[in-house]
C-alpha cells in the first residue's frame, strides 16, 4: 500500500506491506524507497514493513526545515501514529539514517524492539557547525541555480546511476528506470539532497550529545551490519560503533555500502533474528 501521510506539515510518502511486527526501513542520502525493493520479499511474511520517503527523497514533499537528529527521530514516531502502528518497531537505518535509528531508540524507548544499522554513518568526534542558517541559505541558493540551469532533468538520473555503481560491490543500478527518471529528475530530490549533506555534522553532533543524556533502551537487540570491502579501518570504526551501542558486529562480505542491494539477505536475516531473540 503506498500512500502520503503528514507529518510537520510536510507530505511523505510511505509504502506498507506484510504482516506481524513492524520494522520501518530508513534508507541513506539521496536514496528513496524503492533502494529496500530487494530486501522487503524475505520480510513480509512476518513483519509489516514500512519504507518511507524523507522530506525531499522519492515522492515525499520538501523539508519545511533542515534535518536534526531530534527531528528526524520524531518524525518515525510521527509516521508510525499516522499510520496507527504504535509499535515497538524495528528500526532499519542505512548511512546517515543510522544517525536516525538510533535517535529514535533514545528518544522513544519504549516504541523501540530492536536496530539494525546498515553500513551506518560513524562520526566518532563531531562538532556542531557554525551559522546553521548560512549554510541552509547556501543549500537552497546552490539548489535554486542548479535547478535553473536544468541540472535535475539532464544529469539527474545519470548522477543516481553513477553514485549506485560506484556503492556497490556488483556495480550497476537496479533500480527500476521509470522510478529514476521520475524522482531523480526532480529539482526537489537536487534541494532535499542538498540539504541533508549540509546538516550532516550537525545531525552527527547532536547524536553525540543524546547519548551523554539518553541511554538505548534495556533489552533491546542491536545489530550493526558493515561492509568494510577491504578497509581495515573502516571495519574498525564500525566494530567500535558496534561496541560503543552494544552491537552484535557482523561484516557482510562482498558488499558495497548500498548493503540493501548487494546483500539483500544478509539485512533481511538481520531483522528476523533480532525477532527470534
Amino acid at each position: 500500500m503506498s500512500v502520503f501521510v503528514r507529518v510537520g506539515g510536510v507530505a511523505h510518502h510511505v509504502v506498507t506491506e506484510g504482516t506481524g511486527p513492524v520494522c520501518v526501513l530508513s534508507a541513506g542520502l539521496g536514496m528513496s524507497w524503492f533502494d529496500w525493493d530487494a530486501v522487503v520479499p524475505s520480510l513480509t511474511s512476518h513483519r509489516t514493513v514500512v519504507r518511507f520517503d524523507r522530506p525531499g527523497h522519492g515522492l515525499s514533499a520538501p523539508a519545511a526545515v533542515p534535518p536534526s537528529a531530534t527531528g528526524e527521530a520524531h518524525r518515525i514516531a510521527g509516521l508510525l501514529d499516522a499510520l496507527s502502528l504504535p509499535g515497538p518497531v524495528t528500526v532499519v537505518g542505512h548511512s546517515i539514517a543510522g544517525f536516525h535509528a538510533e535517535a529514535f531508540a533514545r528518544l522513544h524507548p519504549d516504541r523501540t524492539a530492536g536496530i539494525v544499522l546498515v553500513d551506518a554513518s560513524v562520526e566518532e568526534h563531531a562538532r556542531t557547525p557554525a551559522a546553521p542558517a548560512l549554510r541552509t541559505a547556501a543549500a537552497r541558493g546552490l539548489g535554486a541555480l542548479l535547478s535553473a540551469a536544468g541540472a535535475p532533468a539532464a544529469i539527474g538520473p545519470a548522477a543516481r546511476h553513477a553514485t549506485v555503481r560506484l556503492s556497490r560491490a556488483a556495480g550497476g543500478d537496479p533500480a527500476p528506470a521509470d522510478l529514476v527518471r521520475r524522482v531523480y529528475s526532480t529539482s526537489r530530490v537536487l534541494h532535499g539532497t542538498l540539504l541533508e549533506n549540509t546538516h550532516y555534522r550537525a545531525v552527527a553532533a547532536e547524536l553525540l550529545a543524546l547519548r551523554e543524556r539518553f541511554p538505548l533502551p534495556q533489552g533491546r537487540p542491536v545489530t550493526v551490519l558493515a561492509a568494510p570491502d577491504g578497509s581495515a579501518r573502516w571495519a574498525r570504526r564500525q566494530r567500535a560503533l558496534a561496541r560503543r551501542l552494544g552491537a552484535r558486529y557482523e561484516a557482510v562480505e562482498p558488499s558495497g555500502h548500498l548493503m540493501m542491494w548487494d546483500r539483500p539477505d544478509a539485512v533481511a536475516r538481520a531483522v528476523r533474528d533480532q525477532e527470534e531473540a
